[in-house]
């Protein structure tokens, strides 16, 4: 009788001797995502795999992520800030704080579990928004800011432009940047231009709250900056938090995927392991169905164009224009008859 050990993410020791136990051995053609990972990753899901993959490919895959644990944001584990990429806002005015209003008392609860993850402290005016399922977000109400906030200017990719370097790709990871910019810190002077305002006390972001103006354009800088070697050599497409990873072999993909994981650990760049799709053929981004031999538009966008009626008025004409404009690499031609 004799130990010896094998790939267990549960660090189980396990005895070979006696038909009974080896019923008991790791089976590697039985390996599921969540034993490979571990009970620490309860997030994964063997849905996120490609079907394709076989056996060996799964083991080797979730030996890389195990190593890059540091990179995944799992659960309600509190996210840190991004290094060395603080945001400064900059104001062609003073202060653009506008009155207080009467507001409902939902948001003490909102305000409570953003403070403990500390993306306020107490010192923009609150906007509640109440989902179908009766759960609320709390939202600053950002539009005088921006008003008055000077701009910056940094280009984003232009989406078709870079889906089509996925041509002849067999195989493509999607990640997602867990709650993107809430990653994002500001440095000190800028957090007292994000105030929110209450009869009680006052807040203020100390992280980059969604719909501040210029912060999709830091972000994608943050990402360039961050991935410029990897966006350079054509392995991976960065559209502000989302990022695509392709290439035409298995053992590539691997590589680059760790290469990706790499970097985003000493940023304190975390990913989110439900946006994560590993190594598919196909998949849906950025409003396209992508694969290595075709680039589509995502059917439900379509469908819900086609079964509007005729614009009737100046609005719904620019919501057709707009999406046309957004697909017309996709749109045939038509003439006047």
């Amino acid at each position: 009788m004799y130990g010896i050990d094998i790939y267990n993410s549960k660090n189980r020791h396990i005895t070979i001797g006696t038909n009974k136990e080896k019923e008991n051995s790791l089976d590697i053609n039985k390996i599921s995502a969540q034993d490979a990972l571990g009970e620490q990753s309860n997030e994964f899901r063997e849905g996120k795999l490609s079907i394709t993959l076989i056996s060996k490919q799964k083991l080797s895959l979730f030996k890389m992520l195990r190593n890059n644990r540091p990179a995944f944001a799992i659960g309600e584990e509190l996210l840190r800030k991004i290094r060395g990429h603080d945001i400064e806002l900059y104001l062609d005015v003073g202060r653009p704080y506008p009155p207080m209003v009467r507001r409902p008392p939902s948001p003490g609860r909102n305000l409570k579990n953003i403070s403990m993850n500390s993306w306020k402290v107490e010192i923009t005016t609150p906007v509640l928004i109440t989902w179908h399922d009766g759960k609320s977000r709390l939202c600053a109400d950002s539009r005088a800011l921006k008003n008055y906030t000077k701009g910056y200017r940094y280009p984003l990719p232009r989406i078709p432009h870079a889906l089509d370097k996925l041509a002849k790709a067999r195989y493509i990871t999607k990640m997602d940047c867990m709650k993107g910019f809430h990653q994002y810190g500001f440095k000190p002077h800028s957090m007292k231009l994000l105030r929110i305002i209450f009869h009680m006390r006052i807040y203020e972001y100390t992280r980059m709250p969604f719909g501040i103006k210029n912060a999709p354009a830091h972000f994608q800088r943050m990402m360039d900056i961050i991935f410029q070697e990897e966006i350079l050599e054509g392995l991976m497409v960065a559209y502000i938090d989302y990022i695509i990873i392709y290439s035409e072999t298995w053992e590539d993909h691997l590589q680059y995927i760790d290469r990706v994981l790499s970097k985003c650990k000493p940023k304190n760049l975390r990913i989110s392991l439900k946006q994560f799709n590993f190594c598919q053929q196909e998949l849906l981004a950025l409003g396209h169905k992508v694969s290595g031999l075709n680039l589509e538009i995502e059917h439900n966008k379509l469908e819900a164009v086609l079964q509007n009626t005729v614009p009737r008025n100046i609005k719904e004409m620019q919501y057709f224009l707009g999406f046309a404009s957004y697909y017309r690499n996709h749109l045939k031609i038509r003439f006047p008859t």
